[in-house]
């Protein structure tokens, strides 16, 4: 029987075997857009802060507090340095399947960030963080390990999770159906990744599952409906012709009862 690569067991150890390698490798398979695409992620959180305080049809004041912060699928946290770079204070809670993922994270990137890093090994699927505590959330690189029943359940998770304002950013590898170059990208993904790890990475064959899945995944189109059905404020947009998409918004705040 086919194994089932959307199985949270699979991904899980799929995970644990490429941790130590992970952070290069994806950078340097990239060609660097992995970071650029993370930083975008941040901006887009950035842009959804605005459109958050937007209540009654008035824009409320900032309120200085110390933001929650909610990475999920967090891997080896290279997005940390992006998020508190705009946002020193932030508390970040990450969340990812992978155990190894988490002791690369902290053991040889961010000890120096620990007391502003919590971690848990748990699937984003079914975790147990309370509601309304998350003032944003963010995923990177982990939407296209998940199926369609799963992106919706993912969806309304965040919808959970986040408080009533609260702003949301997600990004993803995804296929760019419609360029011109896509024949090629999909050889490189399919054809020539495999190669060099073969070759270079004693015979692992963990990151050439990146085209089954990029494949699979498409783009964020079914989360953002997703996203939407869960009662959230939604937009998608397209990364280097469609390489990347992401789903940004924000979850709306209750307008303010009528007076009696």
């Amino acid at each position: 029987m086919a194994q089932d690569i959307y199985d949270p067991a699979f991904v899980a150890t799929l995970f644990d075997r490429c941790s130590q390698r992970y952070r290069r490798w994806s950078a340097i398979s990239s060609f660097g857009f992995v970071w650029l695409w993370r930083k975008q992620c941040v901006d887009r959180l950035i842009g959804q802060t605005s459109i958050a305080r937007i209540q009654n049809g008035k824009v409320t004041p900032k309120q200085p507090k110390v933001l929650q912060v909610v990475d999920l699928m967090a891997g080896t946290g290279e997005i940390w340095p992006h998020i508190l770079a705009e946002f020193p204070r932030a508390k970040i809670t990450a969340i990812d399947i992978s155990p190894a993922m988490h002791a690369e994270a902290m053991i040889k990137l961010h000890g120096a960030r620990a007391n502003q890093i919590t971690h848990f090994a748990a699937n984003a699927l079914t975790n147990d963080l309370p509601e309304n505590t998350a003032d944003m959330l963010v995923a990177t690189f982990g939407l296209k390990t998940f199926n369609h029943d799963q992106q919706t359940i993912l969806a309304r998770q965040i919808a959970r999770i986040l408080v009533p304002g609260g702003q949301f950013s997600l990004i993803e590898a995804s296929d760019p159906q419609g360029w011109i170059f896509r024949p090629l990208y999909r050889f490189y993904l399919a054809g020539v990744l495999p190669l060099i790890e073969r070759v270079f990475l004693q015979g692992a064959q963990d990151f050439s599952m990146i085209a089954t899945y990029t494949a699979n995944f498409q783009n964020c189109a079914h989360m953002e409906k997703a996203l939407r059905a869960a009662g959230l404020k939604v937009s998608m947009k397209r990364h280097f012709f469609g390489c990347a998409t992401s789903v940004a918004g924000t979850k709306p705040i209750a307008p303010d009862a009528p007076t009696p």
